[in-house]
């Protein structure tokens, strides 16, 4: 059984991707927790209610439509972080960083409270909200938090079979197998394979099969067999998941080469007449691809001394708050990179060991300092040119300046980062370019939130309303660059503000009346509720309970708490102060004594809360982390960070690490020496080896333009507002004159791969997901049509393989397969002859099947000895207590013995030879050729052999071998066997005899 339901990213224009898998049993899978630039927490719905019924979670790609929830749901959702997740380690590094960037650009990733709920809680409590439009925030995630959350995944490598462990809560998974795949939309990307009984489902959403210069293509198809056929392990299974995002998007002539130089070419239009180039991308998956062309291409001119062009006199810059550390990840994953970034990097370090013998005398001339310091080799992401920008005044300072600069800027929606900032400083600028790396679905749904900016100036690019500029390109062509024509663009800008008054006391009340409704447990026939401070002393020991809940129970404890508001309002029993209990009461502010008089139960005195101790079947649960050695904690800055402990005050006589003052405390421990933070962070690139060179990290950190803010933006990271907060959102109005041009670096799927692919895959069902209405539309209209060849039945049977589900509709994307178990005989396997075939054992079975009556202690396979031994001892037992119907009851099972000697010669003489395997003509050349043979690619299909046998490979699968070659008495290879006897040897060499006398 396999039931597929899109929970978001199904013909919506919308990229977040989220998608349930049931399979048989009851197992669960969520693949992905993708987020859109809005963050709304409503579309979190529908995955909140699928929690406590999750076996395992998947991640595909570092991208915030993949993930981008994945902190909220950490921290919201507490049942989410008991559920095994796995996913690759770049996804898991870049993902890291890519959330710490989100929730500190934007306070609108920290959850906005839905106006409803507020309302509920304030009537509840018997008060009236101050502002029915109020946007109230809840907590955001620390980094700290952030980065403890994704230590909670299980890193993955690719193509390397995994099988996962379940949750607590989670039927057991009976031989499930995970296996990642490259994808090569972003580093670490992944296909899954998805392996489950007879189920064979490929999850394949946002792939890219063309190399690219820093991600390899997708690991569809067999290197090894020239590139033809897919691989063994994701062909023809039983369902494949695809994306259909940019299913009418036709390929551009000339490939990558071509693309990039188109970028370029835009880019030195705009320069070279003094202006200012923007270029939104995201700030953790496809900004590797951008980065590195930008700063080879600044390299390579810079290194041409009789070049005049403009990338020398022009700056480049990359804006995120969280790209130094983006940067090092990548210099530290070289090797899930495309082999050209291999390839490079060796040839760097061969170049400057070459140069070592030379350094003492280069050093005693005049001038060689500069000369060494220019001439040093630099890695693949060590830059010269590029500089890195992490701070909101430094974007300001390049910004005030004149002349041209590029600027690389997250995020490409628009809506977040410092995009957006520099798009408000260089939107009134007629010589300004604006460059759009990503097509924007303009299919816009009323219930979604307002259009982004990115939305909206691609609706701009293509409604062309107030004219094209064209550029001359390099090779003679135009580049079109669209004006803006002066439109109003309304840009908002969302800032956290601290609670004060009643919007202090509206929050309270809110997380009050959560906390009493998420600890509603039902005791018996009566309907006690416990404090929410019994639920929070309980924490420790709900772990240790959980496995003897009932699902209906833990089902019960994870649906919406604004439900559960809604039927008290509906029953006029509102939350007031009596009910909401003693210890929420005693937490308030100015409240410090409770009046007992005429209370009931154990409101009769003042409260005390006893902690249960965890325990479990064998006594009490242990921490090993208590009990690790001081060597072997995990540590940060010399703190002890386990369970979130932030380290220890220092006191008299402890031992300090070098440069530690002794004199901070745990609250002003992150800003209170600015000037030593800055050198721990220069040291720690330094010293961890992140770079090969030191005068590359040093240039990233250093520039003289930006050195009077480096100091003053250092403490923007103390500025922000801790505890309770609202948002209030600045809308600024600019008229917007820069041109708008695009340049496709979105590295996905096109019509071309996906009409070329999904034919060789020959999936039985095909589920189309993640792309627009139209896109979904068309592409299931063509796999219809492509796959009527590999679907046996009629059009109208290949009609219900391919499905295009809505968000929350369900699929029943099942494949009816026979199966059938069989015993076999001690007499037939003894007489089993295997035959290795690619790595394949088969063999031939020819036997008489019988129904026989098994032994139970012959029945138990794969038990140790002293447990057979129980076995029989209990069947001794169960004979003594045997009734006369238990005698005649016996368990009978199919069991395939020897053949008769009779029937086994009738069925010799009858038998035809049956060849099993799959010959490839590309493997048969390399055999041929190591045994002396000379073996050519003539024509299409068609291998020549000793220019005397023609090898063919029909589309069934059919080898046809033509030609002569007996004997050569002519020619070169006159001690070899015959050329024709040759051929049909190694090609019955490499298949596997099945059946035949």
């Amino acid at each position: 059984m396999f039931n597929f339901t899109p929970l978001l990213g199904a013909q919506s224009s919308s990229p977040a991707s989220q998608s349930l898998l049931e399979l048989d049993g009851g197992v669960k899978v969520l693949i992905d927790v993708g987020w859109d630039e809005h963050f709304t927490v409503s579309k979190l719905r529908a995955l909140e209610r699928q929690i406590p019924s999750l076996s395992i979670i998947l991640l595909t790609h570092a991208t915030p439509s993949h993930l981008g929830a994945f902190a909220h749901c950490c921290k919201n959702f507490p049942l989410f972080t008991q559920i095994p997740i796995y996913a690759t380690t770049p996804v898991i590094s870049f993902g890291r960083t890519l959330l710490q960037d989100i929730y500190s650009s934007t306070p609108l990733a920290s959850t906005v409270i839905p106006a409803n709920s507020l309302v509920e809680s304030s009537y509840a409590s018997g008060s009236s909200p101050n502002d029915p439009t109020l946007q109230l925030l809840l907590e955001p995630p620390t980094s700290d938090e952030i980065a403890h959350y994704f230590s909670l995944i299980h890193p993955l490598k690719y193509s390397q079979p995994h099988e996962p462990l379940p949750s607590a809560f989670s039927p057991p998974l009976n031989g499930l197998k995970i296996t990642a795949y490259n994808a090569g939309h972003t580093l670490g990307g992944t296909i899954w394979h998805i392996q489950h009984g007879m189920e064979s489902i490929v999850y394949a959403v946002d792939w890219n099969q063309v190399r690219e210069n820093v991600f390899g293509g997708a690991a569809w198809l067999d290197a090894s067999g020239g590139g033809a056929e897919v691989i063994e392990q994701l062909r023809k299974p039983t369902a494949l998941v695809c994306s259909s995002r940019g299913a009418e998007k036709s390929s551009l002539t000339g490939g990558r080469r071509r693309r990039d130089e188109l970028l370029l070419d835009t880019i030195r239009a705009t320069v070279a007449k003094g202006g200012t180039v923007l270029i939104p991308t995201d700030t953790s998956a496809r900004i590797l691809e951008l980065a590195y062309l930008l700063e080879h291409a600044w390299r390579k001119e810079h290194s041409n001394n009789s070049s005049d062009s403009p990338f020398k006199s022009t700056k480049l810059y990359l804006a995120s708050k969280n790209v130094g550390a983006t940067m090092r990840y990548a210099r530290s994953m070289l090797e899930w990179m495309d082999e050209n970034i291999v390839k490079e990097l060796e040839a760097d370090e061969t170049t400057a060991t070459s140069k070592k013998q030379h350094k003492r005398t280069d050093s005693k001339q005049p001038g060689s300092r500069e000369k060494q310091s220019a001439g040093k080799p630099a890695g693949p992401f060590d830059f010269r040119h590029l500089k890195l920008l992490e701070r909101k005044k430094q974007v300001e300072k390049i910004t005030i300046k004149k002349g041209a600069r590029v600027i690389l800027a997250s995020d490409a929606s628009l809506e977040w980062g410092f995009s957006k900032d520099v798009l408000m400083k260089i939107a009134s600028d007629t010589s300004n370019l604006i460059i759009l790396t990503e097509s924007y679905g303009i299919q816009h749904d009323p219930k979604d939130d307002e259009e982004s900016v990115g939305s909206l100036l691609w609706s701009w690019y293509q409604e062309r309303r107030d004219g094209v500029a064209l550029e001359p390109a390099a090779d003679g062509s135009n580049l079109e660059q669209v004006h803006s024509g002066g439109r109003e663009l309304h840009l908002s800008f969302a800032e956290r503000v601290a609670l004060e008054g009643r919007e202090l006391l509206a929050y309270q009340q809110y997380l009050a009346t959560q906390r009493r409704l998420q600890n509603q447990m039902p005791l018996g026939n009566s309907a006690a509720m416990e404090t929410a401070a019994d639920a929070v002393d309980e924490t420790s020991s709900t772990s240790s309970s959980s496995s003897e809940e009932s699902d209906s129970e833990r089902q019960g404890k994870a649906l919406n708490t604004s439900a559960a508001v809604a039927n008290l309002n509906r029953n006029k029993a509102g939350l007031i102060k009596e009910t909401l209990g003693v210890n929420i009461l005693l937490r308030q502010p100015g409240v410090y004594d409770y009046d007992v008089r005429g209370k009931k139960g154990r409101e009769q005195i003042f409260p005390f809360v006893s902690k249960r101790r965890r325990a479990d079947d064998f006594g009490d649960v242990i921490r090993p982390d208590e009990y690790l050695r001081a060597e072997e904690r995990d540590e940060v800055d010399g703190h002890d960070m386990r369970d979130g402990v932030t380290g220890r005050d220092s006191k008299l006589g402890q031992k300090r690490k070098w440069g530690d003052t002794g004199l901070q405390g745990e609250n002003d421990r992150a800003g209170s020496n600015i000037a030593s933070k800055r050198r721990q962070q220069m040291s720690s690139i330094l010293d961890k080896g992140s770079t090969t060179n030191g005068d590359v990290a040093m240039n990233e950190l250093y520039d003289p333009d930006l050195d009077d803010v480096s100091t003053s933006s250092d403490s923007e990271l103390d500025n922000g507002v801790n505890g309770p907060s609202k948002v209030v959102l600045q809308k600024h109005m600019v008229n917007a004159r820069l041109k708008i041009a695009y340049v496709d670096f979105a590295g996905l799927h096109d019509q071309r791969s996906l009409s070329m692919l999904i034919p060789l895959i020959q999936p039985r069902k095909l589920i189309i997901v993640g792309g627009t209405a139209s896109d979904t539309a068309y592409l299931a209209s063509e796999s219809r049509q492509k796959l009527v060849p590999t679907v046996s039945g009629s059009a109208a049977t290949v009609q219900d393989h391919v499905f295009t589900p809505l968000n929350g509709e369900m699929v029943n994307a099942s494949v009816d397969t026979n199966a059938w178990t069989v015993k076999l005989s001690s007499a037939l396997v003894k007489r089993l002859r295997w035959q290795n075939v690619r790595g394949l054992g088969v063999v031939t079975l020819m036997g008489h099947l019988a129904a026989m009556a098994v032994d139970e202690q012959q029945s138990v396979d794969g038990i140790s000895k002293k447990r057979q031994k129980l076995v029989n001892d209990d069947t001794e037992e169960s004979k003594n207590r045997q009734t006369p119907s238990d005698e005649k009851a016996q368990h009978f099972a199919p069991v395939l013995d020897v053949l008769p000697a009779n029937v086994a010669a009738a069925t010799r003489s009858v038998a035809q030879p049956l060849h099993v395997g799959d010959l490839r003509l590309a493997d048969l050349r390399k055999i041929l050729q190591s045994t002396g043979h000379t073996a050519d690619f003539r024509g299409e299909g068609t291998l020549l052999i000793d220019g005397l046998v023609a090898v063919r490979k029909t589309a069934t699968g059919k080898i046809e071998v033509e030609g002569g070659g007996l004997g050569l008495p002519d020619y070169p290879v006159r001690d070899l066997e015959g050329s024709f006897h040759a051929v049909k040897r190694r090609i019955y060499d490499g298949l596997a005899v099945i059946a035949g006398g």
